[in-house]
């Protein structure tokens, strides 16, 4: 079984414009490539974790999200980060279309995408750590058994107050895989 990196997405890979859905309106936050890619060559499986509520309030359909993922994973191989999964959630408890109105299992800050990717792609959440921009990123990989739970500044600006399910605090992905913490998690969970 294999550790893994779990990434959200808007706000910690991408800057968070509200409901991004097209390429063009993607926008990488600086450093993130190349602190997937120091993820990954330390050994973990990079997997990304997002709500993506905008499907189930009809902004944007699944098929223009299966196309935005397949760019953004495509970006991260040739980044040589490649992404071992994502895990999406397009459910809201209120605000979404009948189809998709429901309180899932899966929407963070429940642990479900974290649970599923574990079984899919045989990783072991003992020696997993979860990159969030918001409090509920924390709080599902708590729920999940992670045992770091990092917060990190939304879109990379600044570092966020502490919460109570984060282990850490950072500003950005780049700042947090640079830091002497990295390295005694990396070090810890070989």
């Amino acid at each position: 079984m294999r550790r893994a990196a779990f990434l959200d997405r808007d706000g910690v890979i991408n800057i968070d414009h509200a409901y991004v859905h097209t390429i063009e309106a993607f926008e990488w936050v600086p450093g993130v490539l190349d602190a997937a890619r120091r993820l990954h060559d330390a050994g973990f499986a990079l997997v990304v974790v997002t709500n993506q509520s905008g499907i189930g309030r009809g902004y944007y359909d699944e098929a223009a999200f299966g196309k935005l993922t397949d760019w953004m994973k495509a970006e991260f191989e040739r980044a040589g980060a490649p992404l071992a999964g994502v895990f999406f959630c397009p459910h809201h408890p209120e605000k979404a279309l009948p189809q998709y109105r429901q309180a899932c299992g899966c929407r963070k800050p429940e642990p479900g995408m974290l649970l599923t990717a574990a079984r899919t792609l045989g990783l072991d959440l003992t020696k997993s750590v979860i990159f969030g921009d918001k409090p509920g990123d924390c709080t599902a990989g708590a729920r999940a058994g992670c045992p770091e739970r990092v917060l990190l500044g939304t879109d990379g600006r600044a570092a966020p107050e502490a919460s109570a399910d984060a282990t850490q605090t950072f500003r950005s992905l780049a700042e947090a895989v640079s830091s002497p913490w990295f390295t005694q998690f990396e070090k810890a969970t070989r």
